[in-house]
């Protein structure tokens, strides 16, 4: 399909032909994700950014006619006290729409498809991303098609059903992503998510959302501006990482910050590419990591292989890789819960990355976790066999 803004790969420069990664790279084996050029931020102000994909309407390299929108972005920052003398947060990316970052993106990729003249859009999700497609092909008036496995936890196939999308259940990933290319293929549907091997990223122009995150921070956040502190992102094709990143180097262009805080992705310690990669002293090395993924409560994580944006995010920000124990982010669940705050598993692994790098810093800033989900999307890990009994005590032991 016809290009309307040009995609060119950031590892090789090559032009892109459609939204299936750069093929040039692939055949290397890395998984690298032509992208749009950066947008110019000059006259505009923090201080005025209303917050959301939609704030900077001229912020988005992508081909959109007009906004498709349910209220999403503008997510809250939640302190938690307690760790680190410079702050620890949680940006609640759960506040959206459909109750995940996913809606950023979303929002403006499937307005990039009805400015198109698609009738129907494509994701293959895990998800998060299916039904936050479901949502935004809804209130658009498209067709929706979520390609996705049997282990899609049952909350979210409830909101992707719920939602209107047809539901195709497949093995596995890779058959899963075998499907949807066929389709994209064979009818012409517009792609909103990746589906080759390896995996590239999803749909460069609907990544473009994902960019309203680093100005909200930039925004919100005490020492963002002067590049002080760090944002830790749960990361699996580093759409959203490399997105921040994205956000960070053209508010630094413009001179609206000076500085970019150190980007940090955190991985469940069975799926951790980027981990191994960055144990590495070269970047050839790097790129080609390959690890076997191990399932995890953190259901929406688990690449066998790190995506190059979201190595070069990684490179250009002082970044670093952090493997969280399944046992760490599962109490770091728990324990937010208890204060409160309901995130998914997934969430939960970028808390406790975050929470352990601020109880070993002495000052550097403030350090905020992107809470990706509610915890409503995978209500499994509370809500297992004899979970009613376990919760409600009987009436006599509540007056003791």
């Amino acid at each position: 399909m016809p290009l309307p803004i040009p995609l060119h790969c950031p590892r090789c420069g090559a032009a892109a032909e459609d939204f299936s990664g750069c093929a040039a790279c692939r055949e290397e084996g890395i998984g690298a994700n032509p992208v749009p050029p950066l947008a110019d931020l000059s006259g505009l102000s923090l201080e005025t950014y209303p917050g959301g994909p939609w704030g900077w309407p001229s912020a988005l390299s992508a081909p959109v006619a007009a906004p498709v929108t349910l209220g999403e972005g503008g997510t809250p920052l939640v302190s938690l006290p307690g760790d680190g003398p410079d702050g620890l947060w949680v940006k609640y990316e759960g506040a959206n729409p459909t109750g995940s970052h996913k809606d950023r993106a979303m929002a403006v990729g499937v307005a990039a498809a009805l400015a198109a003249g698609a009738d129907t859009v494509a994701a293959a999700s895990s998800g998060n991303a299916g039904a936050a497609v479901a949502a935004y092909a809804a209130r658009a008036g498209l067709r929706c098609v979520v390609f996705t496995t049997g282990e899609v936890p049952g909350p979210l196939r409830a909101q992707i059903d719920a939602l209107g999308a047809v539901r195709v259940v497949r093995d596995d990933t890779a058959a899963r992503n075998a499907a949807m290319r066929e389709a994209v293929e064979r009818f012409g549907w517009y792609p909103l998510t990746s589906y080759a091997t390896p995996a590239p990223g999803g749909n460069a122009y609907a990544n473009e959302g994902y960019k309203s995150v680093a100005y909200e921070l930039a925004r919100d956040v005490p020492g963002f501006r002067a590049g002080a502190g760090a944002v830790v992102v749960p990361t699996c094709r580093a759409d959203l990482l490399s997105g921040i990143a994205r956000g960070f180097r053209e508010l630094r262009a413009a001179g609206l910050v000076t500085g970019t805080p150190r980007l940090v992705a955190a991985e469940p310690a069975g799926a951790a590419p980027y981990s191994a990669a960055l144990a590495l002293a070269g970047r050839a090395e790097q790129e080609r990591v390959s690890v076997d993924p191990a399932p995890s409560p953190a259901f929406s994580l688990g690449e066998s292989r790190p995506v190059w944006q979201g190595l070069d995010a990684l490179w250009g920000a002082d970044g670093a890789a952090l493997a969280v124990p399944t046992e760490e982010f599962m109490a770091e669940h728990r324990a937010l819960a208890a204060r409160g705050l309901f995130l998914e598993p997934s969430s939960a692994v970028g808390v406790a990355a975050a929470r352990g790098m601020a109880r070993s810093r002495a000052g550097g800033g403030p350090i905020v976790a992107i809470g990706t989900a509610t915890g409503l999307k995978d209500t499994a890990s509370v809500t297992g066999p004899g979970a009613a009994e376990e919760h409600v005590p009987e009436l006599a032991k509540l007056t003791r």
